[in-house]
């Protein structure tokens, strides 16, 4: 069984690895190896670390692997916000991206708050 696939949190944020994967594409290519492979990384970290700690873990484990998550949330928004303000993204671009990722921050905030309130 793969139980983080039932959580709205995971198939959100894969979404948004799909859409980052879509914008650094067009990233200039001498950005390969910087904010692009930067951006990548962090957003691919929130999904993965969903996953992980959905994995037969403690409820503990599992509120560390989604801060974990936030925190890489919070790394993918300030690389969208330094990609925007050097030229790489446009404002709509910018802001698509940023929705995403606060809509996914909501949820694995609530996610992390559900399993504080549970005993």
């Amino acid at each position: 069984m793969k139980p983080h696939k039932n959580l709205l949190a995971w198939q959100k944020s894969m979404n948004l690895v799909t859409h980052i994967y879509v914008l650094t594409a067009e990233f200039p290519r001498e950005e390969l190896y910087g904010l692009t492979s930067q951006l990548r990384r962090a957003a691919v970290s929130v999904p993965s670390n969903i996953a992980e700690g959905a994995a037969d873990r403690t409820k503990e484990q599992f509120r560390h692997f989604l801060g974990v998550s936030i925190g890489s949330l919070n790394e993918v928004s300030t690389q969208l916000e330094i990609a925007y303000r050097i030229g790489y993204l446009n404002e709509t671009e910018h802001g698509r991206a940023e929705r995403k990722v606060d809509e996914c921050l909501a949820l694995t905030f609530g996610l992390r708050r559900s399993l504080m309130k549970r005993p």
